[in-house]
């Protein structure tokens, strides 16, 4: 309940959820002691796949003794997600203490929510020699996170048409989202995983041309592939690996697997290709089809399996219907979506489904109401508008081998995984 109410005050500090601008952020990281400039940093930006890329980074290392600290955002059931130091959440005393702290540092100053979180990650990371995964939110160029001014490395995960409606209409575009994320890197190395097609991934090498980093392309510098047998091959600059799958599921995922790789072999660390074999199959990755194995939602579908799934813009529909598309079963999909998403061209993606049901989102004011999204996606003949979570489960047709699969909002994974 403490944590809550600190939370509660500093959401007030700033009349907007989002003001992009680095101003507020290093004013008050000054006051802090620019606590961000002690810190060894891997930077991860793109649309798709940075928190997956993280989470495999964070497996390798663990099994070669390296701890890092992580900062990544949204959280999906607690804001302690956000704070991971020393391999570990930081706990609810910890937090609430610095959270203290910085807001009085801050002194009341003007400042976004996501500005002060980010402000006092970095103030209490300075206390450990870790290397440290920091997520970009939004975009890259204002965002609060990019005021470091070294990184080991960059590293540009799957970039695609997202937050559309923070960019002025006639710059909703890939080659803008492209320079938001990318235009700004540091000179380091800049780690660029697999996209979508060759004209976005084109458009990332044009505008990271002038940055004097090494380069380190998929399909160029490294790449990875899926073989037959149930095994993954890894080649770069330094050699090949021969490597099990990893304990996550769609070839997506496999694709950010080979990006944690090549960026950890380009820094050198004391990372033994033992610790890469099995830290891949270690993958701790919440809300990214993630199997709901038992619990109280599972108990509603029995001995049918249920997955539930983060992904919320069209990149991500592609690649989870990828996914769905490999497996021989009829397929039911649950969804509840954000207002300001691109609802029909999300769904686009989904092939040969059996049934769709909308929902409302729990506590989440700016979603779509579920009767809403069933109106606009009407298209789909098997369609129905349940309002709880739990009632559009039960009311799911299912058969033997059916699956069901939850997506379309982070912030529903959350519901679904609390509820659960």
């Amino acid at each position: 309940m403490k944590l809550q109410k600190i939370l509660s005050r500093l959401q007030k500090l700033h009349p907007k959820e989002i003001d992009l601008s680095l101003d507020r952020v290093k004013n008050l990281c000054k006051k802090l002691g620019n606590p961000q400039e002690k810190l060894k940093c891997i930077s991860i930006v793109g649309t798709n796949g940075k928190y997956s890329t993280i989470q495999a980074i964070r497996a390798i290392l663990n099994e070669a003794n390296i701890n890092v600290n992580i900062y990544t955002s949204p959280h999906i059931q607690k804001i302690n997600e956000r704070f991971i130091f020393n391999n570990k959440e930081i706990s609810d005393d910890i937090l609430a203490k610095l959270l203290i702290e910085v807001e009085e540092i801050n002194q009341g100053e003007p400042i976004t929510y996501f500005e002060i979180l980010t402000s006092a990650y970095f103030y209490y990371a300075k206390n450990f020699d870790n290397i440290n995964l920091i997520e970009s939110g939004l975009f890259h160029r204002f965002d609060a996170t990019n005021i470091i001014k070294e990184n080991l490395a960059s590293v540009v995960t799957a970039i695609g048409l997202d937050h559309l409606d923070w960019l002025p209409e006639n710059e909703q575009t890939i080659e803008k989202i492209v320079y938001e994320k990318t235009s700004s890197l540091l000179s380091s190395k800049i780690i660029v995983s697999k996209q979508s097609d060759i004209e976005t991934m084109n458009i990332i090498k044009k505008i990271i041309s002038s940055n004097n980093s090494k380069k380190i392309i998929f399909n160029e510098q490294f790449t990875c592939s899926e073989n037959e047998n149930g095994f993954i091959y890894y080649e770069d600059e330094i050699g090949g690996l021969k490597l099990p799958k990893p304990n996550v599921l769609g070839e997506f995922q496999i694709e950010n697997v080979a990006t944690a790789i090549a960026t950890i072999r380009s820094l050198k660390l004391k990372v033994e290709d033992i610790n890469i074999k099995n830290g891949i199959t270690n993958i701790k990755s919440i809300a990214r089809l993630q199997e709901i194995k038992s619990g109280k939602i599972k108990n509603l579908c029995k001995n049918n399996k249920i997955f539930v799934d983060g992904s919320h813009n069209p990149l991500g529909a592609k690649a989870l219907n990828k996914y769905l598309e490999t497996l021989n079963c009829n397929k039911h999909v649950i969804i509840g979506m954000m207002s300001n998403k691109d609802h029909n061209e999300y769904m686009n993606y989904f092939k040969n489904i059996s049934t769709l049901t909308t929902i409302d989102i729990p506590n989440q004011p700016n979603a779509i109401n579920g009767k809403e999204l069933k109106d606009k996606l009407n298209i789909f003949p098997n369609i129905s508008y349940k309002q709880t979570i739990e009632e559009a489960i039960k009311s799911v047709p299912i058969s033997n081998d059916d699956i069901i699969l939850i997506t379309g909002s982070l912030y529903l994974a959350g519901e679904v995984l609390n509820l659960n």
